[in-house]
């Protein structure tokens, strides 16, 4: 089981409790705050109360301010969904980051707003598990927020982003540290369309363990999204590339939400549950939306659709996303309590696992790996004589035959005197990480100073080889490095 032995303080309990849980049987998550919310038909006072009276913006919509506005209804909701069988809830946070809230001018509230949703959160749990004797856990939701890092907002510049990786990671970290100050017992990462987001999320998490050592660290709980029968993230991920790509922090649980109903979602599912070393979940949408956007698959057909799974011994917790209300969870509860979890996955193997929107296994049998060299500026005076012409395009095109033509993995070099190998580096993999013929396989990042690797590793959603990191700078830098 992967753990986190490395951590000064250890792991919480709520890990060690949580990992007996789903070893006994199938966990159950709630279902859809969202859709809970929505049939309030709340107006535009529940949303402002007396602390946002004067706000010079619309605030209907920004559901995560209730846990400020209308406490007595989060509560109530929450309680709703414990009642129906849930043995953990999400907090109201799903935007909660500054990110997110800058589109209502209310990022100066995103401490409040999170301290609060754990701390409600956590009454409604503490409130049922008095009523009930069964012990109730909060999981603060960390959402994908309303940018991303994978996919340029401009026809004209591929390498354009209206966010950066620093900014996201920073806005993160304030969300991480006031759920955890809030008393959640898990950080659920979820609704991922780009994984680069999300490795933002997960090193902010790392960032925040780094600066609080000695707290148990929380187990981490990761959920993708698949927009489509396609089956792939809405950046361009297959759910076994995204796998890969989010393994290096160690969760206790990934699986996959929203998007999609239960049997739309279920080939991928199967995928993940078949490759993931650790435990697994799914919580979809009662259905696909209708004409008017809304969702029809009833309480019954919902749980009956997730039996499915369980009798395949897929499942090791469930709940429902967009659509579901507490009749849903219920109706999944009473269908699925009595099924045994899935067994935990132990790899026995130490292959290398790689990815760009496709993974990449260095098994024995894959033999000889083709690793495209010619986006090299030490050795491709061509692709030099490009790249300080500006002759972007044609840099991709190089790209681009390199895959054509059999190459596995892209190797990326920038190091040059006269060029600032950190600027190109970061626009040039923005570029790449857009173009589908390109990023469906690995990369390489290769430099021999480390900002110019991190400028490159700070855009690519996959999981890259770093080359030409040297231990000239010494132990302890080489191995500060390879941490990050």
């Amino acid at each position: 089981m992967l753990a986190w032995p490395q951590h000064p303080g250890g792991e919480s309990e709520s890990t060690g409790y949580l990992r007996k849980l789903f070893a006994e049987r199938i966990v159950f998550l709630d279902g859809g705050m969202g859709t809970r919310i929505q049939a309030e038909r709340l107006q535009e006072e529940d949303f402002r109360g007396e602390i946002l009276k004067d706000h010079p913006k619309e605030l209907k919509g920004d559901n995560d301010l209730l846990c400020l506005t209308r406490p007595d209804l989060v509560v109530k909701i929450h309680k709703e969904y414990l009642h129906a069988g849930a043995d953990l809830i999400e907090t109201n946070t799903f935007n909660g980051t500054t990110i997110s809230q800058a589109e209502y001018q209310c990022e100066s509230l995103v401490r409040d707003l999170n301290y609060q949703a754990a701390k409600l959160a956590k009454q409604a749990c503490q409130e049922v598990e008095a009523e009930t004797g069964q012990r109730r856990l909060v999981a603060g939701a960390i959402g994908p927020t309303s940018r991303t890092l994978s996919v340029s907002p401009s026809v004209e510049d591929s390498s354009y982003r209206n966010v950066t990786w620093n900014e996201l990671v920073k806005s993160y970290y304030e969300q991480v540290e006031a759920l955890i100050a809030g008393g959640s017992d898990v950080l659920l990462v979820e609704t991922i369309f780009d994984t680069l987001n999300a490795k933002a999320a997960l090193f902010a998490i790392d960032g925040y363990y780094e600066d609080h050592s000695q707290e148990p660290r929380l187990p981490t709980i990761i959920s993708a999204t698949i927009v489509d029968q396609s089956g792939r993230t809405l950046s361009g991920q297959t759910i076994d590339a995204f796998l890969v790509s989010v393994m290096h922090a160690r969760p206790l649980c990934v699986g996959i939400n929203c998007a999609l109903g239960a049997s739309q979602m279920r080939p991928f599912f199967e995928t993940l549950a078949k490759l993931a070393p650790v435990y697994v979940h799914v919580y979809p949408n009662a259905g696909l939306p209708n004409a008017m956007g809304g969702y029809d698959e009833t309480p019954e057909s919902f749980g009956e659709s997730l039996v499915l799974y369980a009798q395949d011994h897929l499942l090791n917790m469930v709940g429902g996303c967009c659509g579901t209300f507490p009749a849903h969870i219920e109706a999944v509860h009473e269908r699925l309590k009595g099924f045994p979890p899935r067994p935990l996955h132990v790899r026995q193997d130490s292959v290398m696992r790689l990815s760009g929107l496709e993974p990449l296994y260095l098994t024995p049998e894959l033999g000889f790996v083709n690793v495209g060299e010619r986006c090299n500026l030490m050795g491709s005076l061509r692709f030099k004589k490009m790249v300080e012409q500006s002759r972007w395009d044609d840099a991709l095109e190089v790209a681009k035959e390199q895959v054509e033509n059999g190459a596995q993995v892209l190797d990326f070099n920038f190091d040059a005197d006269l060029i600032d190998g950190q600027l190109a580096m970061g626009r040039f993999m923005r570029s790449c990480v857009t173009e589908p013929a390109i990023a469906r396989v690995p990369f390489m990042i290769d430099s021999s100073k480390f900002k110019v690797i991190e400028e490159g590793l700070q855009a690519v959603q996959g999981r890259c080889i770093v080359n030409s990191l040297s231990l000239k700078v010494g132990e302890e830098d080489f191995i500060f490095h390879a941490k990050l």
